[in-house]
């Protein structure tokens, strides 16, 4: 029986971020190619002995005419077709000299983050334009009985630290105080630009209409499809490879994965370590947030070995 080996293609590609940082870069396919007339992030295949890096600087002053002055990973994905095997090297590129202009003729794009689903895309993109909108820095609030040092606690990460992103995780809390709680952060985290995760079952959106739901591990593994429609995120606590593949499998958008390091909360729970961690990672095909004893400080630790970024309680919850 003849077996066919499929080609295996290396892409870099750039995700190019406004100066603001409220939009992205992207280019359209000529139509005489694969996908043609479909947008993407710009880049091309690496040539041998290239570095994703060096493919990347070349391609984007190639195609762009511009130099890239800063640049960190983003994302690696890996996606099958038919035909071949594709490995997409992303980069976010938030420096760079020249103005970008279609230098081979193709037609480029400032497209604001909120409207980037409305472009269509190959389907090996989409986790990248998930990782795109994602911050870097994930909070977990931490158990809080008095709610005026909730809202204090929560109103000084989100405005001197800068979050983005909060899970609002409260274990102790009936439902009836969960919901009360969820209803006056959503609207703290609205008013400084910030998303709430709710932690709990999924049916909880719909009494607060916050940006989206986190699985526990536990619930996560009992699902057979993903309860949350499109527009909302789903979100998941994994700590192995197959809670990966099962988030992967029901439509997560993006994961937390630990415990990273040893936690005071859970020491007898052995720590995945960054060797691990990495090759986890590489195969999880959606965003991934190291946590477990992670500060704000390994945040570019974490995304050289391809993590979008960071989730802890302890060094954002103060």
């Amino acid at each position: 029986m003849n077996v066919m080996v499929k080609r295996r293609v290396h892409v870099a590609a750039a995700a190019i971020i406004s100066a603001d940082g409220q939009e992205v870069l992207l280019a359209r396919r000529p139509s005489n190619v694969d996908h043609g007339g479909l947008w993407e992030f710009p880049g091309g295949k690496l040539a041998p002995y290239e570095t994703g890096f060096e493919a990347l600087k070349r391609e984007l002053h190639e195609e762009l005419g511009i130099e890239i002055r800063r640049a960190q990973p983003l994302i690696r994905i890996h996606h099958e077709y038919a035909d071949k095997h594709i490995l997409l090297d992303v980069w976010q590129v938030r420096g760079f000299a020249g103005e970008p202009f279609g230098r081979e003729g193709q037609a480029v794009r400032w497209v604001p983050m909120s409207e980037l689903f409305n472009y269509p895309f190959p389907a090996a993109n989409v986790p990248i334009l998930r990782a795109v909108m994602l911050p870097t820095e994930y909070l977990i609030t931490g158990e809080e009985e008095d709610e005026s040092a909730f809202q204090s606690r929560l109103e000084r990460a989100l405005v001197e630290d800068g979050v983005r992103l909060v899970q609002l995780r409260a274990k102790s809390l009936s439902r009836e105080d969960y919901l009360s709680r969820a209803e006056q952060a959503l609207a703290t985290c609205r008013r400084h630009g910030a998303r709430l995760m709710l932690n709990g079952e999924p049916e909880l959106h719909n009494e607060v209409d916050a940006d989206g739901i986190h699985l526990t591990s536990a619930r996560l593994m009992s699902l057979e499809r993903r309860p949350l429609s499109a527009d909302k995120w789903l979100s998941a606590s994994t700590h192995d490879r197959q809670q990966l593949d099962q988030a992967r499998h029901i439509g997560c958008d993006f994961v937390t994965l630990s415990p990273l390091r040893t936690t005071p909360s859970h020491p007898e729970v052995a720590p995945i370590g960054w060797h691990d961690f990495q090759q986890l990672v590489e195969h999880a095909g959606m965003p991934v947030f190291a946590l477990g004893g992670m500060t704000r400080f390994d945040a570019n630790h974490a995304r050289a070995v391809g993590a979008q970024g960071i989730a802890s309680i302890r060094d954002f919850w103060k």
